[in-house]
């Protein structure tokens, strides 16, 4: 479907449902905005992890149980 066609579909819809679809549209957009920023910034900071003991120095601990002290 073309855009314009999808368009005019919209068009024919009561408000509230072309609300609805805008509201799904942005939170959309938003959400995979935000994956692509996640992902650059991984992708930027994976050779200082990958390379540098310092920073990875408590993975050791990932899989250990914990206990909470109370």
């Amino acid at each position: 479907m073309k855009t314009t066609e999808l368009i005019k579909e919209i068009q024919k819809l009561p408000l509230r449902k072309r609300i609805y679809i805008i509201e799904c549209t942005i939170r959309l957009i938003r959400k995979q905005e935000e994956a692509s920023h996640m992902e650059i910034a991984a992708e930027a900071l994976y050779e200082d992890y990958k390379d540098n003991k310092e920073l990875t120095a408590f993975t050791n601990l990932d899989f250990e149980n914990f206990y909470e002290a109370r």
